[in-house]
């Protein structure tokens, strides 16, 4: 007979999981994996559980479905809490699966005992731990909060006395979620009306129809495929600008005529903004954006999937709903714009420029970190970037020419660093044939050092270039502004090839441009993962930063 274990596969295979991640213990963690393998869904070992969330969360913002990760109890679960809490912010659909003790064990042991529900209950939209007998209803109302809006994580706190339990032979999966163990699913939006004037207020009416300079700004909720098509159909049949946040690099690839730069709520942008005379904003969070007061006055209508949080962002008339058909239903209320192509790209080319910084005192051939993007980019054209926090996150975020919806993946809600290997293994993973180029600092690369040996072990063709300056640079600038002394900041100098060698990655040294595109060019046609550690001069990051946040 079917286990539970088996049920709860079953229901992680119906939501769409491609592979389950996790760094496993014993007890229900045993049985899922077995029942994982016995009913086909691949598990991958991580070396930390933060990376398996990591991983799997990769893989659900490229497909649009839920990913999943499992942690045994105690310090495993402890130790998901940063990559729950990165799904949570960057809203990403998670299935959390950890191990606990059973009801008898829990009442009187204390060896590793936590209350994971209680332990993750800010950061988890909804949580269970059942029992045997409750195992169908909890796993319809599992689903049910994985697939509502906003996406994000769901847990499920299992023990062995239930993975290993026999029941019914069948899971119904259409049943409605009877059962609210924690905190009930948030509830799915109500689809817009029909496609037609009639959804806007004859005030806005007049407003789209009056506007000559509108802009889109283009956030999270807007990265499906269709909603991309969309916006890009309307862009050039009307001649809109569309800035993207760091999350929907790729929806207006950087190269499209009608793409305007990257919209962070910071000093960068302003240059296309100011001119505007009406925001739309697509599937925009408030989450996604530099925390600080809005600046602008232009009027600005939501369309998004979910309700926004007004907190920020002043929003004057919001669509909640079917985002694809909300965009079709403002443009049709656009006339055509008075925005020219040359001038934006004019605009969008002094942005650029500005990530492009010549060193105050300049010596010999110092590898600088914007010359790093834009070389890499040439050795790997149209390839997915993933992105670690850091000061060298601002030119690679500028730079970088993403081409399609998830082309660049980061952490920006949470914006932890150790992100970017985890989540390029994971991407990897859905594609083993085509190269990532990962971009990471050594203080962030050395929080998840050993999933070097992850990608190794899965022959990933990751391409992993790291920002070496021997420092927390970012945090380092952050101090120089206040005039304190930069104590904390100095990680000292690290031999990335012996350590790279000792995971089994190829690994080489850049010291110069010339060196770089050598070493690129050498390693294009490796099989597995390459590490290239590019020693920068940081002495253009303060320049860099000045530029993107004022």
């Amino acid at each position: 007979m079917a286990t539970n274990a088996d049920r709860i596969i079953e229901m992680l295979q119906a939501a769409g999981v491609e592979r389950l991640f996790g760094m496993p213990g014993g007890g229900s963690n045993a049985d899922l994996i077995e029942a994982a393998g016995n009913l086909g869904l691949p598990f991958s070992l991580a070396h930390t559980e933060t990376a398996s969330a990591f991983m799997a969360c990769a893989q659900a913002e490229i497909t649009g479905k839920p990913g999943a990760c499992l942690a045994t109890l105690g310090p495993g679960a402890a130790s998901l809490m940063n990559g729950i809490a990165h799904a949570h912010l960057d809203r990403v659909p998670l299935f959390v699966l950890t191990d606990c003790l059973g009801e008898p064990g829990a009442q009187v042991m204390r060896h590793q005992a936590l209350r994971h529900g209680e332990m993750f209950s800010t950061v988890v939209k909804w949580s269970a731990r059942p029992a045997p007998g409750e195992i169908v209803e909890t796993l319809d109302c599992a689903l049910e909060a994985v697939l509502s809006f906003p996406p994000g994580p769901v847990h499920l706190d299992l023990s062995t006395e239930v993975t290993s339990s026999c029941g019914a032979n069948t899971l119904d999966l259409v049943a409605p979620a009877i059962l609210s163990p924690v905190r009930s699913p948030a509830a799915r939006p109500p689809a817009l009306p029909g496609i037609g004037e009639g959804t806007i207020p004859p005030d806005f009416h007049q407003l789209l129809r009056a506007s000559r300079h509108p802009v889109f700004l283009i956030g999270l909720g807007a990265k499906s495929r269709p909603t991309a098509t969309a916006i890009r159909e309307v862009c050039e049949r009307l001649g809109i600008p569309a800035l993207v946040t760091y999350k929907a690099k790729g929806v207006v690839p950087d190269r499209h005529p009608w793409f305007g730069g990257v919209f962070t709520n910071a000093a960068l942008e302003s240059n296309v903004l100011d001119r505007a005379d009406l925001f739309v904003a697509i599937g925009l969070d408030p989450v996604e954006l530099l925390p600080r007061p809005w600046k602008f006055r232009q009027p600005l209508i939501s369309i998004s999937g979910w309700p926004m949080e007004p907190s920020q962002i002043p929003v004057e008339l919001e669509l909640v709903g079917d985002v694809v058909s909300s965009v079709h239903t403002v443009a049709a209320c656009l006339t055509e714009s008075h925005w020219e192509s040359v001038e934006l790209l004019r605009l969008v080319e002094k942005q650029r420029e500005r990530m492009r910084p010549a060193l105050p005192n300049p010596t010999g051939s110092a590898l600088l970190p914007h010359r790093v993007v834009e070389l890499v980019a040439e050795a790997y054209p149209g390839v997915r970037a993933t992105v670690d926090a850091g000061a060298h996150m601002f030119p690679v975020m500028t730079l970088w020419p993403a081409e399609e919806p998830s082309g660049v993946l980061i952490s920006n809600g949470l914006s932890t660093m150790g992100f970017a290997l985890p989540a390029a293994i994971g991407a990897a993973l859905l594609a083993p044939s085509r190269p990532i180029v990962v971009f990471t600092g050594d203080g962030g690369l050395l929080m998840c050092a050993g999933e070097l040996r992850t990608a190794a072990r899965e022959r990933l063709p990751l391409r992993i270039i790291v920002f070496q300056d021997n420092e927390l640079s970012l945090i380092k600038i952050k101090q120089e502004q206040r005039g304190y002394r930069t104590d904390g900041v100095s990680i000292g100098e690290i031999d990335w090839r012996w350590v790279a060698n000792g995971f089994g990655v190829r690994a080489d040294d850049a010291l110069t441009e010339t060196h770089l595109r050598s070493s690129l060019h050498q390693t294009a046609d490796h099989p597995g993962p390459v590490l290239i550690a590019a020693k920068i001069s940081a002495g253009t990051y303060a320049a860099t930063m000045r530029a993107l946040r004022g």
